[in-house]
């Protein structure tokens, strides 16, 4: 296995693909690629600073540690939601479409298969695949749903670059079978479930279990895992290459 190098990982996914048929999916994912694209264009990205992996429904992202990820940030939350709109406006509902999106970073490696493997990998896959943010997206009128780790959150977001407002991020946590997950969501928040024990409250929660109020907090139980595939613990994701000029492992 290759040492593991540290990258930016931008994930986005279309919700609902596997509904539609043939020919739907592939329209919506040329829709997907040209988003991606003029959304990673637009934040000065070009192709050598960038590596993707195709996912059929999804695509990720990584993205070298040269890049601004605070005018990145800002691209994701004016130009993709804009992107999509102007593609979305001329075309039928049966191939709208709506993504989720999440912004993360952290260290990735190669292993003998040529497989890529990381913990904060498979986070930030977890992120994209969780039930709050699939909810933010369903209940939302917009085509478009924005999700950061906490790493991201508190070393760009929060300090509040130009065109970022960390105000308008709540804080959210996934709780999996490995411990708690803590991500930001951009927009307002949704309640937690009403059915929600009050036993499942911490217990530094003030009295009636809600959440304190410096924060907007959504728990969800159970494990989620990524959207094409891995299994649960430490998911392995095999992707068959790796950025330019740095060593790989397995096969190709």
């Amino acid at each position: 296995m290759t040492d593991p190098v540290y990258r930016t990982i931008l994930l986005f996914d279309i919700e609902r693909f596997g509904k539609r048929d043939d020919v739907e999916q592939a329209y919506l994912r040329r829709m997907l690629y040209d988003v991606v694209d003029a959304t990673l264009l637009a934040a000065g990205i070009d192709e050598t600073s960038r590596l993707r992996a195709d996912r059929g429904d999804s695509v990720m992202e990584l993205i070298d540690t040269h890049v601004s990820v605070p005018a990145l940030a800002k691209t994701l939350l004016s130009e993709t939601p804009a992107l999509l709109h102007s593609k979305n406006r001329l075309v039928a509902d049966s191939t709208r479409m709506r993504l989720r999106t999440v912004l993360s970073a952290g260290y990735v490696a190669v292993d003998e298969l040529g497989g890529w493997v990381g913990r904060d990998l498979n986070h930030a896959v977890r992120l994209l695949d969780s039930d709050p943010l699939k909810a933010a997206l369903k209940n939302r009128g917009d085509d478009w749903v924005l999700c950061t780790s906490d790493s991201v959150y508190q070393g760009v977001v929060s300090n509040g670059h130009l065109g970022v407002r960390p105000e308008d991020f709540h804080r959210i946590t996934v709780e999996t079978k490995e411990g708690p997950t803590v991500a930001w969501l951009h927009g307002a928040p949704t309640d937690p479930a009403p059915d929600a024990p009050a036993a499942d409250a911490p217990a530094d929660s003030p009295p009636g279990g809600g959440p304190f109020a410096q924060h907007n907090e959504t728990r969800v139980k159970g494990d989620h895992f990524g959207p094409s595939g891995g299994t649960n613990g430490n998911l392995t994701y095999d992707f068959g290459s790796f950025p330019r000029g740095e060593r790989r492992g397995g096969r190709r």
